[in-house]
């Protein structure tokens, strides 16, 4: 297996690296991670185009050049403060919680506005390491689309397993997004598991915007603690109240509430001890989002072909350099290799099954993903620290 072709400077620019073996040739293009305030970098020309995002097989004018899972991915594997290793060493089980509910808020991203990624196909993966942790990804369902994450830390003896089933409604000048699914965080040093949702996520055309709103819920069974949080945006025409994030932390047994929670998601939120009144700042998206770097791939040989940034790289290569026809041409290509898949399991009377998780649905839970393996592996794809 040998280097056929790469782009230096990778830390502040898109990365391609062509790997050849035997006949087979794997393409890896590894794009620099979403903006502060979204991708600024990609956008679509005007509004009327920009509405066009909300469907499926967008032209390629209208992608960022990466997979839906690899924007779910970073919200893991991406970040400026640890915030996980904040939680699983913080002092008490109280300062566990507020670290918790600090990590939850870091994984809220800002979406572009008018571009979208890739629609993940069926079985795409994506495997990334940031140091110690190991963040495995796969697509489990097209029809509907639900993705499942499964996250290991040896050094931390950390993990969380996500599922994520968005699931859009539109509402006349407005989409919102219900993102469905469960997702966990074990602190296995301590012995405890914290459960949480997510917000919804609400695209609006007049004036046009996106934010979060929604009640998210954190709650550990092991210590008794819980959170609510409400995500809330502004009026039609106002902006007091954009991304403002506010709630409360509580003991579950007596509902006495020891925090009460308030900011900005895409700033700082604080915490305020209903106690001695003392406020902290408990997270600040500067923080966060301060010096994030462009993954790059360690190990050529391990690059699975269902890898996001393998499947799509053709259509990134040539969204990149701009050559439209040639993107739309590479995306049919992945879109009708998926068809043509499709149809071949359909007449041979054969059932898709992942091959990292299993899944299950039903009406009362939704999709449930738990993952075959107990830890997940290093990647070939690491985030430089």
């Amino acid at each position: 297996m040998e280097v056929a072709e790469s782009i230096p400077d990778i830390m502040n620019h898109p990365w391609q690296l062509k790997v050849s073996e035997g006949s087979d040739d794997i393409k890896v293009v590894l794009t620099k991670p979403s903006s502060f305030d979204g991708d600024a970098d990609y956008k679509a020309p005007n509004f009327a185009r920009r509405f066009l995002s909300l469907f499926k097989n967008l032209p390629p004018q209208f992608n960022i050049p990466k997979s839906q899972l690899q924007c779910f991915g970073e919200s893991a594997y991406l970040f400026g403060k640890d915030f996980l290793y904040q939680c699983n060493n913080a002092g008490s089980p109280l300062e566990r919680f507020i670290s918790v509910v600090a990590w939850s808020i870091s994984t809220t991203r800002a979406p572009a506005f008018g571009v979208s990624p890739y629609n993940p196909v069926l079985g795409e993966t994506h495997h990334v390491s940031r140091g110690s942790l190991n963040v495995l990804i796969e697509q489990v369902s097209d029809h509907p689309p639900v993705a499942a994450l499964h996250a290991t830390d040896d050094k931390e003896n950390i993990e969380f397993i996500w599922c994520q089933h968005p699931v859009p409604k539109f509402h006349g000048t407005r989409v919102e997004a219900e993102v469905l699914g469960k997702r966990q965080l074990k602190l296995l040093n301590h012995g405890e598991t914290y459960m949480m949702n997510s917000p919804k996520l609400i695209v609006k055309f007049l004036p046009p915007r996106i934010d979060w709103i929604g009640d998210v819920n954190i709650c550990c069974q092991e210590t008794g603690l819980e959170a609510e949080l409400c995500y809330k945006t502004s009026s039609i025409f106002g902006s007091r109240g954009l991304h403002s994030v506010k709630g409360k932390i509580y003991q579950s047994s007596s509902m006495k509430t020891l925090y009460e929670v308030e900011g900005h998601w895409n700033s700082t939120v604080k915490v305020k001890d209903i106690n001695n009144g003392k406020e902290t700042i408990i997270y600040d998206a500067k923080e966060v989002f301060s010096e994030l770097k462009t993954p790059v791939v360690e190990n050529l040989q391990r690059i699975w072909p269902t890898e996001s940034a393998a499947v799509w790289s053709e259509v990134s290569n040539s969204i990149l350099s701009k050559n439209w026809s040639e993107a739309r041409d590479e995306k049919s290509s992945v879109e009708d290799n998926q068809r043509k898949l499709a149809k071949e399991r359909n007449s041979k009377g054969e059932t898709w099954v992942p091959k990292l998780f299993t899944v299950s649905y039903s009406k009362e839970d939704d999709w449930e993903c738990s993952p075959i393996q107990e830890r997940v592996p290093p990647a070939p794809i690491v985030v430089p620290i």
